[in-house]
């Protein structure tokens, strides 16, 4: 075990390089091609044989040589569309910004990468991996499902790692979550209002979309604070609203846009109707027509118990037990991230495990959180998140062959 962590410590200065470079780059949505090319690169000098699957999807793929399952790992690669405010040497080139880390990801899953192809030999099944655009916007994963990253072999087992800022746990921890629902479910609903425009001195010859968008933004808080059961939880956010072009004209229309996040199925279809209710009938009300989407619907990602069991025992020799914690048992309580993870369509296919570590970078400034624009890791933690991404997948499938 201690070999891996070695071999993950000795290509430190390469993973920095991999890290910075994919952090100057940043790139979002599934468009990534500088991040395509150069993973794609890396893994070519490597000995593998990547295949862009679907747009921006890289699938690599390493063992087969002893008969056995097949495990699959996955770095995600995408980036947000914000201006850097790091004031790093190595500063995003372009608008966008790697604020959520996956920029780690990406090259822990590149250090791991290295570290499997040159222990291929060992490896007791096959491992798939898994360079993923797209998470932000909850796309990618979806359109790398769809491609066949789950088949030919079929996969077995999946894991993911995810690199947090400011949990108040200790510095450069592998991080597990515990079993079942671990990520809200998402949607995203868009609110379209139609009124009738005019005049803002005769506002009795109009239909104002404006004050049906407040009343139906009022309305929507309600659903949380007297539609919800307590012990269930809800979120019903307006991320967005628009209408008018200026201060004397009541416009034609206007829009809300926001997102659900849940964390079981039945409250998930109860909030998405009552959002659609609520609005069309504020806006009959008021003579007014809504129109209600939902888009980018993404399920919980669900830790699976026994791949769960299986890892965790593997990184506790790995890194030690100071450095290997059980959140849940720490908590006193199951812990549920509030975001969305497209990783969800992944564990609904195939007995899955998301685990984190903490990347909180203090330099006796302020640690900020992700999607902050001054927010920094801590790359100390690169060489763990590979070694523990590559043993992983060998010791489940040494463990289930």
């Amino acid at each position: 075990m201690n070999n891996i962590l070695d071999m993950a410590k000795s290509n430190y200065e390469e993973l920095i390089t991999h890290r910075r470079y994919l952090h100057e780059h940043a790139e979002t949505h599934i468009d990534l091609p500088i991040t395509t090319k150069y993973v794609m690169e890396q893994l070519t000098k490597m000995g593998y044989e990547p295949v862009e699957i679907s747009k921006s999807g890289v699938l690599a793929i390493v063992g087969g040589k002893k008969q056995g399952k097949t495990f699959l790992l996955r770095g995600d690669m995408d980036a947000l569309p914000l201006k850097e405010q790091t004031g790093l040497p190595f500063s995003s080139k372009t608008d966008n910004m790697h604020a959520c880390g996956h920029d780690f990801h990406t090259a822990m899953l590149l250090g791991a990468a290295k570290i499997l192809k040159e222990k291929e030999e060992e490896i007791e099944g096959t491992i798939k991996l898994m360079f993923q655009p797209g998470e932000e916007t909850l796309t990618g994963a979806k359109a790398m499902v769809k491609a066949g990253i789950l088949k030919n072999p079929d996969v077995n087992a999946a894991m993911m790692i995810h690199v947090f800022s400011g949990m108040p746990i200790k510095q450069g921890a592998v991080i597990f979550f515990g079993k079942g629902a671990i990520s809200a479910t998402s949607d995203w609903f868009y609110i379209d209002v139609k009124g009738k425009g005019g005049h803002g001195a005769m506002p009795n010859t109009t239909v104002d979309p404006l004050n049906v968008a407040a009343h139906i933004h009022t309305a929507l808080a309600t659903i949380n604070s007297r539609e919800i059961d307590p012990d269930q939880v809800g979120v019903v956010t307006v991320g967005q609203m628009h209408g008018g072009t200026t201060g004397n004209i009541i416009p034609d229309s206007a829009f809300l846009e926001g997102t659900i996040r849940t964390f079981d199925d039945k409250t998930r279809v109860f909030i998405n109707k009552r959002v659609k209710d609520i609005s069309e009938g504020i806006a009959s009300t008021f003579r007014a027509k809504a129109t209600v989407k939902f888009s980018n619907a993404c399920p919980s990602v669900v830790n699976d118990e026994l791949v769960l069991k299986s890892v965790f025992k593997a990184t506790m020799k790995l890194v030690g037990p100071e450095k290997c914690i059980d959140l849940e048992a720490l908590m006193g309580k199951p812990f549920r991230m509030p975001g969305s993870e497209d990783f969800a369509f992944i564990s609904e296919k195939v007995p899955s495990l998301l685990l984190a570590m903490d990347a909180s970078l203090y330099n006796g400034q302020e640690v900020y959180p992700q999607h902050h624009p001054k927010v920094d890791f801590d790359e100390s933690v690169l060489p763990t998140g590979a070694a523990v991404y590559a043993n992983a997948a060998i010791a489940w499938l040494k463990e289930n062959k």
